[in-house]
């Protein structure tokens, strides 16, 4: 990664780390999930307002370490009035961006969630990154269980 990039993810990772975005839970929200990351303790849940097949609401309450907590707040304002099959096919680029790293995978049209594949370079980060987007899918699923980082 250049360390024009890896200054960016560190300068990202702290700012949504610190004051994240959407850190609520959705008023009259129709999906939720939990998930937990056992290693490191990070505990979230993701909310849902979804009409039809639009996600027009999304927050996450919880506790975790700076990287899942930034990685949350990116993806509620990524997936944001996105579709689900949108969101899915979004789920699928950034997974590969935090577990392979960034080669193949369009870092520009990933705009800001680009910055998340500086988590590749640290193997034991790449599920606190994750945590919420699994979250999301099992949201988006409709699962009522919590999803772990561990399954």
């Amino acid at each position: 990664m250049s360390s024009e990039l890896q200054d960016l993810y560190q300068e990202v990772v702290l700012e949504h780390g610190k004051r994240p975005r959407n850190f609520r839970e959705v008023e009259g929200a129709n999906r939720r999930a939990d998930g937990y990351n056992p290693l490191c303790g990070d505990q979230l849940t993701v909310t849902l307002r979804v009409e039809g097949d639009v996600i027009q609401d999304v927050g996450f309450v919880g506790q975790g370490c700076a990287i899942s907590r930034a990685s949350a707040s990116l993806m509620t304002g990524a997936v944001k009035e996105l579709s689900r099959a949108d969101a899915e096919r979004l789920f699928e680029q950034v997974h590969q961006l935090v577990t392979e790293g960034p080669e193949g995978v369009d870092l520009e049209a990933l705009g800001k969630l680009a910055v998340l594949s500086g988590v590749s370079a640290f193997p034991a980060r790449v599920k606190c990154a994750s945590l919420a987007w699994h979250a999301l899918r099992a949201a988006l699923e409709g699962k009522e269980a919590s999803v772990s980082t561990e399954e």
